[in-house]
């Protein structure tokens, strides 16, 4: 697949920059799940049997886009799911993260810390609110057992370097990646983490209830699976007696997954494979550039690191004077969606972002800077 024809499988409206929030469905995604749905309406096993068989096919393409073993691999309902897996799992020690964290990171942590009583949370304050490989080596202490960070932060677009973590920590302590903001978008060292997870309704266009999860042998001979339930047992399903968990990464699951979301997850990943994580990375770096260039010409902060290997499709603007609401009101009144959150303005582009939309960025904040200044 060429990138045009990447490009094509996008049907949103111009405007849209809102990728970091939700991925309107690809067109390749809706023509798919049209036929797939229809083997469930029959009743027929065949049918039934053939839509089921995309939860092994999403695995596959799933290990070969985070270069893992197929073993690693589970089913997850969301990302959150797979991070309560990881997180409730440790058995001791201090749980590294952000306070500025997405809250499926800082809840499940503290949650885990009081149900549990096993793990003691061990927030830390950032600079920039970006957990660079510095900033963790700086808070890292001999309790330390575990470091949760997210790919591409949700706030301010910074991109994490999962390799030069790994080599900050360690292999003495787990180190648990949040991807679902860029996965699919940039390239990074996955298989440096020890368990990696995400969901196909953001930048993979597949839709809610496609998430997933990786747990390397690492993760899984340190790592308790205490939410496992009827879909982790060893064997199979086992009636009349409580089966032991699985010994693989299938152990890290409640229950099957929701087969048409794997059917959905499938086809945006199939996508994705054919054009290429790179060349969609290229696609996705010109834009946000583009962003970041037309927010200097009006002399808009931009809080999201400028050098493109440290960032992926997000980019925040904090523009002064407590200007964010403007700046979000005349995106919304100029027919753009974005997020405006905590003092700044989410912009969130894909490969698929036109120029059109572009232009209606740049008329959007021509017409902020006018009444700012």
């Amino acid at each position: 697949m060429t990138i045009d024809e990447f490009r094509a499988t996008f049907a949103v409206e111009p405007g849209y920059l809102n990728w970091a929030a939700f991925g309107p469905l690809s067109t390749t995604v809706i023509d798919d799940v049209r036929v797939d749905a229809d083997l469930y309406v029959s009743g027929r096993q065949s049918g039934i049997d053939l839509l089921n068989e995309h939860a092994g096919e999403a695995q596959d393409m799933l290990s070969q886009l985070l270069d893992v073993p197929l073993a690693w691999m589970t089913h997850q309902a969301t990302t959150t799911h797979g991070l309560q897996q990881a997180i409730y799992g440790i058995r001791s020690g201090a749980v590294m993260a952000s306070t500025g964290e997405w809250p499926s990171i800082t809840v499940g942590i503290t949650r885990a810390a009081d149900a549990m009583g096993r793990i003691t949370p061990q927030f830390i304050t950032p600079p920039d609110n970006m957990m660079t490989p510095d900033a963790i080596a700086d808070a890292l202490t001999a309790e330390t057992t575990a470091v949760v960070v997210s790919l591409v932060d949700f706030r301010t677009g910074y991109r994490t370097d999962l390799g030069a973590i790994r080599d900050v920590i360690g292999d003495d302590r787990l180190l648990i990646v949040d991807a679902v903001q860029g996965f699919g978008v940039v390239q990074a060292d996955y298989a440096a983490a020890d368990v990696v997870t995400g969901s196909g309704y953001k930048w993979l266009r597949a839709g809610r209830g496609a998430g997933w999860a990786s747990f390397s042998d690492e993760a899984r001979s340190r790592l308790d699976p205490v939410l496992s339930n009827v879909a982790g047992i060893a064997g199979g399903l086992v009636l009349d007696s409580v089966g032991k968990p699985a010994e693989t990464a299938a152990a890290f699951q409640t229950s099957m997954p929701d087969y048409l979301a794997c059917a959905r997850l499938v086809s945006g990943l199939q996508d994705v494979i054919s054009v290429g994580v790179d060349t969609i990375e290229a696609e996705v770096g010109r834009r946000t550039a583009e962003v970041i260039a037309i927010a200097d010409r009006f002399d808009i902060d931009v809080v999201t690191p400028r050098g493109a290997a440290q960032r992926g499709g997000i980019v925040a603007l904090a523009p002064r004077n407590d200007g964010a609401a403007m700046l979000g009101a005349s995106l919304t009144n100029g027919g753009l969606a974005t997020t405006t959150r905590s003092g700044s303005v989410r912009i969130a582009v894909h490969a698929g972002t036109d120029d059109e939309t572009m232009r209606m960025f740049e008329d959007a904040v021509a017409a902020y800077a006018q009444h700012a200044h």
